[in-house]
């Protein structure tokens, strides 16, 4: 294995045959247990193999495993290898990601549970008890995040000029400074709301952070509290001015020190913060939809008022005011959250932005695909470049600007043109691929692009991109009922000749240039005949009436996707059988589907090696003797998003590989319109076996996946150099992140 790292690092992408298995490497800590635990020596009887693995005990718990990838995050933050500002990046990340997993997840549980739904998951626990192991698996894990930011990454900040201050170990000046900021700038966007018989408990906005106060009269001597909203339309921390450090206060903690302003008259005995979170999950009855637009806007007003689902609070807070506020907030005393230190640490993302390089990751400039590089020097367009061979882009090492969206562009302005259709599932808030497409329309090409309006937490911007792509001319669609579109495609249609010849892109990522510079992500260009006439197909499955079954080469959910993957498994299975030596590889963001799941472990029962690459949630329980000793589990965490989805099979020698957007789990196989594609070009399938190889041997920020649902993440051998596959991928363009 260490031979492998050095020629990782002498030879670029010279390295070992892809049948080499990675050694598992462990370290001291293991840091988090899913489930319950099964030991890593335990074994099943051969004449029971079939039916151990359809029983629960041999899967993890998909909410468990989510928790546990949280946590890979925060060790992102947590470890000192981390550039100072990085690891407040991580925190931040930690709190928001946490934050979703509440508003969709939780919601979802504690919904079906409300409605007495008689819902046992798939590894084996009622819905009672899985709210309860969530708990049982956050309380720890928020109080080390929380511990560790007061005693170590607040401190560590402190010593490198980055001053978190309290607003009492602030001195007289800047007091001063910041009594004129409350009255400048906060004081009039303030309002205070009393809780009394004659005020009833105001409406608490989802995220927001808030004061709880409590004032007592003078004249009556009585006890009150009122709530006030701390706005986020300011910065969350205060920079104080004139200082030769980045010096600030909390914006909570200079409301709370000039509350006698909005209470005049009144004595303010004390304040304890607190934020909510809700139910954000929309419930769209597809069926009974006469107007997706309609509907969709109507629910996204409703779900600003969703169950309040968690609430943070400061864990000193009097007993009473707590049993107060549960009660108004219509929730239980599992559903608080005891916050030591600030609360939203999601709000530590500005401070990783501050302009300090020297505690930042290098800047990262992506670099021009060479093949793209070299055809634009010899004055070739981008359809020309095409028609020498397909290529595969990787982001964000290789530029989305250049590649990806100028591939749209040139379409939009290229006279042979005729037409243009694309999937948006994501895309960012000024989008140059958006404007492109409605150029192409203005300059009378045929423009049809299917927008998923229900893309969680972008319906709202989405609703607006489409009705902007209306107004231009463009055909939208809005889907299939009761599908999302998920699939990462478009097709461009030239006329070259006397012929028309289709240029497609397939990728793993959205159409985001934002999201492509810190999402790792695959894309494949070409103007194959077959992948052409399978996409226009595709396009017309999505716009039009459609039962189309059969494709001449792509797998497309819901359609043939989990049935091709199954066969493509038991493929592997069967070849191991007849003798040959059998290998999967499979990248992908989450594994949770029980049928791929047992197929897997079929495979790995009669002999063949498995190696899965999956950055969040993995229900499959590796390295179990007799069920799964042949798979074995790694996650990679770092500075960009493992997002890329690789499939790779032996297939007795005549190898086969695929990339695409979907995920193994229920609804990428059978609730979303998802693509796979295969790639069949010998030099790209060596080059997406060299990816997988690079990401195996990673020992700086991979993490093995034990048979009692730890994750250890690995460190270098002795003698071994350290090697981070993201920076050996950064290092391709640009030597200087080797």
């Amino acid at each position: 294995m260490a031979k492998i790292k050095k020629e990782l690092i002498k030879t670029n992408l010279e390295i070992s045959p892809i049948e080499t298995i990675v050694e598992s490497v462990e370290t001291s800590e293991s840091l988090v247990e899913a489930n319950e635990a099964l030991p890593e020596t335990e074994s099943i009887n051969k004449q029971d193999q079939k039916k151990s693995v359809e029983q629960p005990v041999y899967l993890f718990n998909r909410e468990l495993s989510w928790i546990a990838f949280n946590k890979r995050v925060l060790s992102e933050g947590i470890d000192s290898r981390t550039s100072l500002l990085e690891r407040a990046k991580f925190f931040a990340i930690f709190s928001t990601n946490l934050d979703e997993f509440f508003m969709v997840r939780v919601a979802r549980v504690k919904k079906k549970f409300a409605e007495q739904m008689d819902v046992i998951t798939d590894d084996g626990l009622n819905l009672e008890t899985q709210l309860q192991v969530i708990r049982e698996a956050l309380v720890p894990l928020v109080a080390m995040q929380h511990e560790f930011f007061e005693n170590t990454l607040r401190l560590e900040l402190y010593k490198h000029g980055v001053k978190l201050l309290d607003y009492k170990n602030i001195d007289k000046k800047h007091q001063r400074y910041l009594k004129t900021y409350f009255q400048e700038k906060l004081f009039p966007v303030l309002t205070p709301l009393a809780v009394d018989p004659a005020h009833p408990f105001p409406y608490i906005s989802n995220l927001s952070l808030n004061l709880v106060v409590i004032v007592g009269d003078r004249e009556t001597k009585e006890t009150n509290f009122a709530r006030v909203k701390v706005p986020n339309v300011l910065p969350r921390f205060v920079k104080i001015p004139e200082t030769k450090d980045h010096t600030f206060v909390p914006l909570e903690q200079v409301i709370a020190h000039n509350l006698d302003a909005l209470f005049p008259g009144m004595e303010i005995l004390n304040y304890y913060p607190f934020r909510i979170t809700r139910d954000a999950e929309l419930d769209i009855e597809e069926e009974e939809a006469d107007d997706l637009i309609s509907a969709l806007q109507a629910e996204l007003r409703k779900q600003k008022f969703g169950p309040v689902v968690r609430m943070e609070i400061a864990s000193d807070i009097p007993p009473e005011m707590r049993k107060e506020l549960i009660t108004q907030l219509g929730i239980t005393e599992a559903d608080v959250y005891d916050i030591p230190s600030l609360i939203g640490l999601g709000d530590l993302m500005a401070i990783a932005f501050l302009p300090m390089p020297e505690h930042q990751d290098k800047p990262w400039k992506s670099v021009t695909h060479p093949q793209l590089k070299e055809g634009y020097e010899q004055g070739k367009n981008f359809f020309e470049i095409i028609q020498e061979g397909d290529f595969l882009v990787h982001h964000p090492y290789q530029s989305f600007t250049t590649t990806v969206q100028r591939f749209i562009e040139d379409a939009a302005n290229d006279p042979h043109v005729l037409a243009i259709k694309q999937t948006l599932y994501r895309t960012s808030g000024d989008s140059p691929i958006v404007h492109a497409l409605i150029r192409a329309a203005e300059n009378g090409k045929q423009v049809a692009v299917l927008v998923e309006l229900k893309a969680r937490f972008d319906e709202a911007n989405n609703i607006l991109w489409a009705k902007k792509l209306e107004n231009a001319g463009v055909h939208v669609v809005y889907g299939l009922k009761n599908l999302k579109t998920h699939t990462k495609t478009a097709l461009v249609v030239r006329q070259e000749g006397d012929r028309l010849v289709r240029y497609v892109h397939i990728g793993t990522g959205n159409y985001n240039p934002k999201t492509a510079r810190f999402y790792s992500d695959l894309g494949i260009f070409s103007c194959c005949d077959n992948l052409g006439a399978d996409l226009t197909d595709l396009f017309n499955y999505l716009t039009g009436y459609s039962r189309q079954r059969e494709y001449r080469k792509l797998l497309v959910a819901p359609v043939n996707m989990r049935e091709k993957f199954l066969h493509l498994i038991h493929r592997e299975t069967e070849h191991q059988k007849q003798g040959y030596s059998s290998y999967i590889i499979a990248k992908m963001n989450s594994l949770v589907d029980p049928e791929i799941i047992n197929a897997l472990y079929e495979a790995s029962q009669v002999g063949v090696n498995i190696d899965l690459i999956i950055r969040g949630m993995c229900c499959l329980r590796p390295k179990v003797k007799g069920l799964s000793d042949r798979i074995r589990v790694i996650s990679v965490i770092g500075r960009f998003l493992e997002h890329s989805r690789i499939f790779y099979f032996s297939n007795g020698g005549k190898e086969q590989v695929y990339i695409g957007s979907a995920d193994w789990m229920p609804r990428n196989l059978d609730a979303r319109v998802e693509v796979i594609t295969p790639v069949e070009s010998p030099p790209l399938i060596k080059e997406l076996k060299q990816i997988l190889e690079i990401v195996i041997a990673d020992n700086r920020q991979a993490w093995d996946l034990k048979a009692d649902g730890t994750y250890i993440q690995r460190v270098p051998r002795n003698g071994e150099p350290e090697m981070s596959s993201q920076k050996h991928f950064m290092s391709q363009g640009r030597p200087e992140f080797a």
